[in-house]
């Protein structure tokens, strides 16, 4: 089908670009390694397949009609969001974590999970997806399979960015450098969680 063509290229944008969710994985990459991130690269993945499974069965037409409920979540998001951000800007170094482990933010695959509920480009994306590549003659099945090839499209953009952290996390070798990156990441998933609920629509 012609269509397959332009939605796998737009899944492999919406999962690559950098988002809240990218943010928060590259932290766990370079803290504890890509491999201990893959927990939340799943979730994160699973998670945003059956979002756009959901959309495209019928949730769409309800927040579409209840404008309330999207601007409730979006403000849960952020504030979600804007939490991690302090958490992550407070966290001290991997080599310090045993003594100040309730300050580092733990992301792994539940966390993942719930956060793409209230990630507004999670929201933004699937709704793309419904309002671009279906129709009101869609079945199921093949909304099921647009959120099956979205899903395995963000696995491995996802677990990009969690080796990119592991690699970015072997340059550091003073407290220093570590806490430079943890403020500056967190900075950017503050500004890109904000950025995100600007948008109109």
């Amino acid at each position: 089908m012609s269509s397959w063509l332009p939605f796998t290229l737009f899944a492999f944008v919406a999962s690559i670009t950098p988002g809240p969710t990218n943010l928060l994985i590259l932290t766990q990459g370079a803290r504890r390694g890509w491999q201990r991130a893959l927990p939340a690269v799943f979730g994160a993945s699973l998670a945003a397949a059956m979002i756009v499974l959901v959309v495209g069965g019928g949730l769409a037409q309800t927040l579409l009609a209840y404008p309330l409920i999207r601007q409730v979540m979006a403000i849960a998001g952020v504030a979600w969001l804007s939490w991690l951000a302090w958490k992550l800007y407070r966290s001290p170094p991997p080599t310090l974590e045993s003594e100040a482990s309730g300050r580092a933010p733990h992301f792994g695959a539940l966390q993942a999970a719930g956060l793409q509920l209230v990630n507004p480009k999670t929201w933004m994306m699937a709704f793309s997806v419904v309002g671009v590549f279906t129709d009101g003659t869609t079945s199921t099945i093949h909304i099921a399979v647009l959120a099956l090839i979205f899903g395995g499209i963000a696995v491995p953009c996802l677990a990009c960015w969690a080796l990119m952290g592991s690699g970015v996390g072997r340059l550091f070798r003073t407290s220093r450098q570590w806490q430079w990156f943890n403020r500056g990441l967190a900075f950017l998933l503050l500004s890109v969680a904000w950025w995100s609920v600007s948008i109109p629509g």
